[in-house]
């Protein structure tokens, strides 16, 4: 299980860290490289997605969703100071164990 683990952070590292980059170049004024890097990482993104281990995509980019929202809060706190409330860390464990549901089941 770890690796999964490992490759749905590296994902949400990609997605998040590609979709700041380009948040910060039109939002916040930086250069256009910010831009030209962000998108590098989104492609990465859609890129380490499929080194995943899990066998359908919609079940894999349903639980992505749930891990990046997890992550994209962490994301906040480290990058912008922002202090997570109460209703963001439970909707948070509400995200991962609606990942677990969808994730760990045996379907076979």
């Amino acid at each position: 299980m770890i690796y999964p683990i490992l490759i749905f952070i590296l994902a949400g590292l990609c997605e998040i860290g590609g979709g700041y980059l380009i948040w910060l170049w039109l939002r916040a004024s930086q250069s256009p490289l910010f831009g030209l890097l962000g998108g590098i990482l989104l492609i990465s993104y859609g890129i380490v997605a499929t080194f995943q281990v899990f066998p359908t995509f919609s079940r894999v980019y349903a639980a992505y969703g749930g891990v990046f929202i997890v992550m994209s809060i962490l994301w906040g706190y480290v990058f912008d100071k922002q202090i997570p409330d109460k209703y963001d860390v439970l909707g948070a464990i509400v995200c991962i164990i609606g990942v677990l549901i969808m994730l760990l089941p045996d379907r076979s």
